[in-house]
């Protein structure tokens, strides 16, 4: 079940002095004061947003890439992927966050989680260090961010909504999945970027996580998002059963992940998943430009 934030932790996040932030300046203030929209309150302008300073940044390192070793490029390479799939992260967590608000459920849109700012949902272990130790192993990279809550009796259908909730997720990974293979494209095409620059293989690398991230969640076991879809499909009598498994969520998922490495096979299906999706996006973008 969906765990209850409380009320005293909500409260202290409202509340917080803005005096500890730096003060931004005159235009920065008007601009944040005609957001109006939640999906935007929690957006940072350039000036002090990391993402568009990491994206800027990537643009001005291609450049230079010839004269760094192979050692400095692969750390930046790392670097940059792992902020592109910290920013895919929290746009997921995001887009729960925002359904479950259309669907009755404010309390994460009260504790500040519907933005585009991705410290709201940055988990140290599961955003950060698992994945890159993964990618620094050779391994294909997973992790996770911190869970937006969601009152299950607060939403005006519980059952259909918390599916809904649940598919806004992994259609969001697809999304972004989208539009770096849209970057990527262009950059080929027009930016006269090669598949080993630097700029080519962080977007070639945001493109597949995106797609594992949507194949992965989209799986059948609790807690991931597939299951509230398989509990919405399931009829009443084996539904009760099901759900109930979320208890073990963390174990089933860590048995999931190892399996996919060990048995023989089964880690395919869902690279194939992936490389299916992948073929239905790049026929969706247009083939090759």
């Amino acid at each position: 079940m969906p765990r209850r934030p409380a009320l005293r932790g909500a409260m202290c996040y409202k509340t917080r002095p803005s005096a500890v932030r730096a003060r931004p300046a005159p235009v920065l203030s008007w601009l944040r004061s005609k957001l109006s929209r939640p999906l935007l309150q929690g957006l940072s302008l350039p000036s002090e947003h990391p993402p568009a300073l990491f994206g800027a940044a990537l643009c001005a390192l291609v450049p230079v890439q010839g004269r760094l070793d192979s050692g400095t490029v692969e750390v930046v390479e790392i670097t940059f992927v792992i902020t592109f799939m910290v920013i895919s992260l929290a746009l997921h967590e995001a887009a729960h966050a925002w359904v479950a608000w259309k669907c009755g459920d404010p309390t994460a849109k009260d504790l500040g989680r519907i933005t585009l700012n991705p410290i709201a949902s940055i988990d140290p272990f599961l955003t950060i260090i698992l994945p890159g130790a993964m990618m620094l192993m050779g391994m294909t990279p997973f992790g996770g961010a911190k869970p937006v809550p969601v009152s299950y009796h607060r939403l005006r259908n519980p059952l259909r909504d918390m599916m809904l909730v649940a598919l806004a997720g992994p259609v969001t990974n697809f999304l972004l999945a989208i539009l770096f293979l849209l970057a990527l494209k262009a950059a080929y095409t027009f930016g006269d970027y090669r598949p080993r620059d630097l700029m080519f293989s962080v977007l070639q690398m945001s493109v597949y996580a995106n797609l594992m991230l949507t194949v992965f969640n989209l799986l059948p076991i609790p807690p991931l998002d597939g299951s509230r879809v398989m509990a919405w499909l399931l009829p009443a009598g084996i539904r009760e059963t099901y759900v109930g498994l979320e208890r073990f969520g963390m174990l089933l998922v860590i048995g999931v992940v190892v399996a996919l490495r060990q048995v023989p096979g089964l880690g395919n299906l869902l690279s194939d998943g992936a490389l299916q999706l992948f073929n239905a996006i790049d026929f969706l973008t247009g083939g090759l430009w």
